[in-house]
């Protein structure tokens, strides 16, 4: 007896990276609803002026229909999802950002359908507000959490320095000499949602770039480059 096999179904999906891969061929990186970040193959056409190729953008929301077993998908379908969202200068390096963070750090095909959600409120944020420090530290917070490394800010409360240090293993600690420290005053604030004070936003990019240095290990981020440049 024959078991019947599930159809692909169309889902929502964003790029975040794409690469020629054999002859008029592109291998894409998917942030999915469904699915968490997949990589897939697509034909693109040999016209400069596919439709395909025109739809493979950055920050374009869109419809995608996958299919295959393997790790390796096949790009069945592809539609504009919706309108290209506007980014230009600091808040489009932010947004390279983010995608660069997903390409490098998030596992292929764990269905994270939250982070998503927080990966569009992101982008929508730096297109309707510019740069939003407190968007970027709550998406960066976002995939910690999504990665196993949520931050136990209730662990402060047993500490009783002022400053204390964060490692990857044992979460937040007393202060360690082979690691930076971070106020403990301004990570119970950041705890709860109170990113409005400079002082809370500069401990918690610190925190958030000290961890992700620690997680790509001596590979720096490209996207980082952009703002050196400007």
């Amino acid at each position: 007896m024959h078991t019947l096999q599930r159809q692909p179904q169309p889902q929502a999906a964003f790029l975040l990276h794409s690469r020629p891969y054999q002859e008029h061929k592109l291998l894409v990186e998917l942030l999915t609803a469904e699915d968490g970040k997949v990589a897939a193959v697509i034909y693109a056409g040999k016209s400069a002026k596919s439709n395909k190729k025109a739809l493979l953008q950055p920050f374009l929301p869109l419809t995608v229909t996958l299919k295959g077993k393997s790790q390796l998908k096949s790009l069945q379908t592809i539609e504009a999802n919706g309108k290209s969202l506007l980014l230009s200068g600091e808040p489009l390096y932010c947004s390279f950002y983010v995608n660069e963070l997903l390409v490098r750090l998030l596992p292929e095909q764990v269905p994270c359908p939250w982070l998503f959600e927080r990966y569009q409120q992101t982008l929508l944020c730096l297109a309707e507000q510019g740069v939003d420090q407190q968007a970027l530290r709550q998406f960066e917070l976002a995939l910690l959490e999504e990665l196993g490394i949520g931050l136990d800010f209730f662990a402060l409360q047993s500490i009783q320095t002022d400053t204390v240090s964060f490692n990857l293993d044992s979460g937040f600690t007393e202060p360690l000499s082979s690691l930076p420290t971070y106020s403990k005053t301004a990570l119970l604030a950041i705890a709860s949602g109170e990113f409005n004070d400079k002082a809370n936003l500069y401990t918690a990019k610190t925190l958030m770039r000290n961890i992700i240095n620690q997680l790509l290990g001596n590979k720096p981020l490209n996207s980082r480059s952009l703002f050196d440049k400007k």
